[in-house]
């Protein structure tokens, strides 16, 4: 156990500021702090020595300069007991300070503000980063609070104590913070300067949540968030619903960044998702309209999926997904008719992101490897500028369309993969074979198993038209989707046998464009 009797309080964060000091003071701990901290707290009648008045030396550069002296990061390092320490401590009369209350400057929020490069700059704490690191490196005697959401803790175990803190709680909060804000800043700083791989990177999250397991139950997982200002998961409010899962989070990033893909005033898009893969998508004037469409492209694999909309959930729409059991719905916001349908399944998770990603957006992805981790840009390509029309037919406007929607859906599909798509919805998709054939024929074998449940004569497939997320090595793919009623083909085209695929279009008397860019994604 370790008694506070002198705390050093100097925030950015001024939240809870003033109960937590009243809560020191009512434990008698001296209260010691810096220029707009200990005028918050002398505004609210709390008696607070100024740090200058401990190291005879003024605040002054604009407050850059104030707490870097010895008498204040002595009064953090000295090992108690030590003789030598408390000796040093004495000869040049150093308070000790048990407790230190610091949060940093708003680095992270400047940089995802949007902020110029003097005002990032500027947000660039110094003196708050040194005495976290001088307390947690001396945490058997100093007590760390980095974030205001531990005040309450703290004094609960003061209050337990008589007034002192425990070895566990020092170690847990200790170095819990200046690695993430030089990450962040580390980050920021090679992105202005144009440097794509600083010779070390550092990933950096702050816990949302511990997770009750990971993809399965004998893994243990967690979600993390980092400070990038992005609208998803991260900013979502879970309006009702059982605990997230690892899965449920990644099932439901997939299907929000799908649909964002789709300009909501333009059209309202839907996507079911299964296993971070896309089993139906569709855009219509109406949401309950696309998710009709979306439904029908594979009704048996969405049970239990994960719904995402690009506008926010309306009652009609509400009603009809309440209709067949779903794991997750997330949409920019929903309306308060909605809510209360969605409210009639307990288990329902609803999120609710306050507002939709930019697909255009510049971003970085990760992923680990053992031993190390692959980081590269995010996927944020739009191909409508490229496209080469390769076949002596041309698509007419509405296959074309459709092929833009079909290629925009590709993208969000596991490679190997191939999206047959008609009238602004999917009707067929092959996800994740090792040839690009099997998915050309999965997809197709999923349009007729769908037509046969809605009791169509002909496959979903039927003159629809096809996407494939890479170039087809040879003809035989090509071949398979013609032959399952698609009469337009998109893809990136770049092959050694393009001109033999370009004649076996021409032969089926198939329109082919190619894009140009890949979309693998593994």
């Amino acid at each position: 156990m370790q008694k506070i009797a002198r705390a050093l309080l100097s925030v950015s964060d001024k939240t809870g500021l003033v109960d937590f000091a009243r809560g020191l003071a009512a434990h008698g701990v001296e209260l010691v702090s810096t220029g707009g901290t200990a005028k918050a707290l002398r505004d609210a009648g709390l008696k607070v020595i100024d740090v200058a008045e401990i190291t005879q030396v003024p605040e002054m550069m604009a407050g850059r300069v104030k707490t870097l002296h010895p008498k204040i990061h002595g009064g953090l390092l000295a090992v108690r007991g030590k003789e030598s320490h408390e000796q040093a401590l004495k000869d040049h009369d150093i308070p000790k300070i048990d407790l230190l209350a610091v949060n940093l400057y708003p680095f992270e929020s400047t940089a995802g503000s949007g902020a110029d490069f003097a005002a990032c700059i500027e947000n660039i704490d110094i003196g708050g980063p040194a005495l976290i690191r001088a307390g947690a490196k001396n945490h058997a005697s100093v007590t760390v609070v980095v974030d205001p959401a531990d005040y309450l803790r703290v004094l609960d175990e003061m209050e337990k104590n008589g007034g002192a803190t425990t070895p566990e709680l020092r170690k847990e909060l200790a170095f819990a913070r200046t690695g993430a804000y030089d990450a962040a800043i580390g980050s920021w700083f090679a992105e202005t300067i144009g440097n794509l791989t600083p010779p070390r990177r550092v990933i950096a999250g702050t816990l949302f949540g511990a997770l009750r397991y990971g993809e399965n139950p004998h893994q243990w997982g967690a979600f993390y968030r980092t400070a990038e200002q992005r609208f998803g998961v991260a900013t979502a409010m879970q309006v009702q619903g059982k605990e997230l899962s690892y899965n449920n989070l990644n099932d439901a990033d997939a299907a929000f960044e799908l649909v964002a893909e789709f300009e909501p005033g333009a059209s309202a898009a839907v996507a079911i998702i299964k296993h971070a893969n896309p089993c139906g998508v569709a855009v219509a004037a109406t949401l309950k309209e696309a998710y009709a469409k979306a439904l029908a492209c594979d009704p048996e694999s969405a049970f239990g999926g994960v719904i995402a909309l690009n506008r926010s959930l309306d009652a009609d729409t509400a009603r009809e997904i309440v209709e067949i059991f779903t794991e997750v719905i997330i949409a920019p916001d929903a309306s308060d008719e909605a809510k209360s349908i969605i409210a009639g399944k307990n288990n329902l998770r609803l999120l609710l992101a306050g507002g939709l990603p930019d697909p255009k957006a510049a971003g970085l992805t990760f992923r680990s490897l053992s031993g190390g981790f692959l980081v590269q840009a995010r996927d944020n390509g739009v191909a409508e500028a490229d496209l080469k029309i390769v076949t002596k037919r041309t698509p007419t406007a509405a296959e074309l369309a459709d092929l833009m929607f079909a290629f925009t859906v590709a993208k969000h599909v596991k490679s190997n993969a191939i999206v047959y798509a008609k009238d602004g919805a999917t009707v067929g998709i092959g996800a994740g074979q090792m040839s690009r054939i099997d998915s050309a024929r999965m997809a197709a074998w999923k349009g007729e198993q769908a037509a046969k449940a809605a009791g169509f004569k002909t496959s979903l497939t039927e003159g629809s038209v096809a996407a494939s997320d890479a170039f087809f090595p040879f003809p035989d793919g090509l071949q398979a989707i013609a032959a399952a009623g698609a009469t337009a083909v998109i893809q990136p085209g770049g092959a050694m046998r393009d001109a033999e695929v370009i004649a076996a279009a021409d032969e089926a008397g198939l329109a082919m464009v190619f894009t140009g860019m890949r979309h693998f994604r593994h």
